[in-house]
């Protein structure tokens, strides 16, 4: 049985939209699933910590299962996070466009799960750095807003989206390459504009619940 990680990325809650048509779209999975469990982390209007110094020296210790108490407290959360993601097959991500990336907290989730040994391996060959990833069979779904319309692959703005670049680059690096975007533009544009892109991203959405 598939289950499902939900990562809830905007600072807003009923008024945000990535998050209303993810939860849409998780209602709809749980039909297919019913007897699936999701598990929702947010990481939008809840302090994920960014990475510090103390955490930097935890994550690169040279004998992992060797570290003193103070650095496994530094790496608590992350370790928390990495086994939430290990522990399951399904990962959606809502989170709204910001200034043509990801929300802080998404990025802050981000450094917190991306770990050597954990998610992926380094190994040099004759100086040549190699990395493998370690996650791999899952699946992903991106469920975004965006402001203004063009932003999509083959739109006007295309080149000004880096959310979507930095979320697939991440994902697939730690080895989730199965990455579907659903996005809603327009929001900063007419009403109606916008609506109908909502309605198109619900109905894209509902039909991708059956097969997710």
């Amino acid at each position: 049985m598939s289950n499902i990680l939900v990562v809830h990325g905007s600072p807003r809650g009923e008024r945000s939209h990535s998050r209303r048509l993810a939860e849409t779209f998780l209602s709809a999975w749980q039909a297919v699933h019913p007897d699936a469990v999701p598990t929702r982390r947010e990481v939008g209007r809840t302090l994920v910590p960014p990475v510090n110094e103390a955490f930097i020296a935890a994550a690169f210790y040279p004998q992992p299962q060797a570290r003193p108490l103070t650095m496994q407290a530094d790496l608590a959360l992350s370790d928390a996070l990495v086994a939430e993601l290990q522990a399951h097959d399904r990962l959606v991500i809502s989170a709204p466009m910001h200034n043509f990336s990801v929300p802080s907290g998404v990025k802050a989730w981000i450094d917190q799960i991306v770990r050597i040994g954990l998610t992926f391996n380094h190994s040099l060959d004759n100086g040549v750095s190699h990395y493998e990833p370690l996650l791999l069979g899952k699946k992903a779904l991106i469920v975004t807003s965006r402001g203004d319309f063009g932003f999509s692959p083959g739109g006007p703005l295309e080149g000004m989206n880096h959310a979507d670049t930095l979320l697939r680059t991440v994902l697939g690096f730690i080895g989730i390459t199965d990455v579907t975007v659903v996005a809603a533009e327009g929001e900063e544009s007419a009403e109606r504009s916008f609506a109908l892109s909502c309605a198109e991203a619900e109905q894209r959405l509902l039909t991708l619940a059956r097969s997710f």
